[in-house]
């Protein structure tokens, strides 16, 4: 059972459903969401992972077990045991499913690749490497994301490391300290919550996804061409690309948010939900995902787009 800090919910889910994936299971009491190219996972309160969507690479085949955070790329997803080690299942053309050894705090999933934070605060990155999105920083950090060839993390004194394709700036991280970030497997830019809670984006612009609301935010997530907020009174806003409504959001409260490429997930909370940042498992900072715009998303047996 996950921590007592944890908000528990029902999932909503809105945008492309040409694979199923905003046809959310039944059933309440979700802790967090993640959102990859066409398929999702969500985390009960009991530790039990559910999937839907694309299956074409076995992504939603769900090892087995009892977890804690979870992680989806474009064709391959993530979890992390309640001993803090690692299981991938999914796509694993470049080792991307293929989890390293060792104890975890955090993980992201690219499109290709993964990058974990290790129980000692340093990182770890696995899978393609063609842009160097694998080759890790030295430091201690807080938070990971990944992009579609980029990653990032959060250091211990708040800044942000950004590292690998930087051909949008996604990788050219602004200065200041920050509280959460997020980027995703389709993703060619980034977004960042700081310390007074407002955002902050960089990267790729084709559909006005980096250009953040006002307001004060707990929540974010980046989506193909769109990016979601969570503001601190639980209420939703979308801005970027609407091509299949994936920014129409529908009414009520909310305490976690996730983006794929055109879909949009998050997890309405009737209770009454913690102050502070939404967090992951109460310290862990959730990732979601974002694709480039004005490209026509090109499906594959496997339900993954063309990453």
């Amino acid at each position: 059972m996950l921590p007592a800090c944890v908000s528990a919910g029902d999932l909503v889910a809105w945008g492309d459903n040409a694979w199923g994936h905003t046809s959310v299971p039944a059933g309440s009491g979700y802790a967090a969401v993640a959102a990859g190219w066409s398929h999702n996972l969500a985390l009960t309160t009991e530790g039990a992972v559910v999937a839907w969507g694309a299956n074409g690479s076995g992504q939603c085949d769900v090892p087995y077990g009892t977890y804690k955070a979870i992680a989806t790329g474009g064709g391959h997803s993530l979890a992390m045991t309640m001993d803090n080690t690692l299981v991938g299942w999914g796509e694993n053309d470049y080792g991307q499913a293929t989890t390293p050894q060792g104890g975890f705090k955090a993980i992201a999933a690219g499109c290709w690749h993964s990058v974990g934070l290790r129980t000692d605060d340093t990182l770890a990155a696995w899978g393609n490497n063609s842009f160097g999105q694998t080759d890790v920083p030295s430091g201690t950090f807080t938070a990971v994301a990944a992009g579609t060839v980029h990653s990032l993390a959060l250091r211990a004194d708040g800044t942000i490391a950004a590292w690998g394709d930087n051909s949008f700036g996604q990788a050219s991280a602004p200065s200041g300290t920050f509280v959460a970030i997020a980027t995703g497997p389709a993703s060619n830019s980034s977004l960042a919550i700081r310390t007074d809670g407002t955002l902050v984006a960089w990267g790729f612009n084709g559909c006005g996804q980096t250009d953040v609301p006002s307001g004060v935010f707990k929540a974010v997530a980046a989506g193909g061409s769109h990016a979601l907020g969570v503001r601190t009174d639980g209420t939703l806003v979308g801005w970027g690309d609407n091509g299949y409504g994936q920014i129409v959001v529908p009414a009520g409260s909310y305490t976690a948010v996730a983006a794929g490429s055109t879909h949009s997930l998050a997890i309405a909370n009737p209770v009454p939900e913690p102050s502070s940042i939404l967090v992951l498992l109460c310290g862990t900072l959730a990732t979601a995902a974002t694709r480039l715009c004005g490209t026509r998303h090109r499906r594959s047996p496997s339900g993954r787009r063309g990453c």
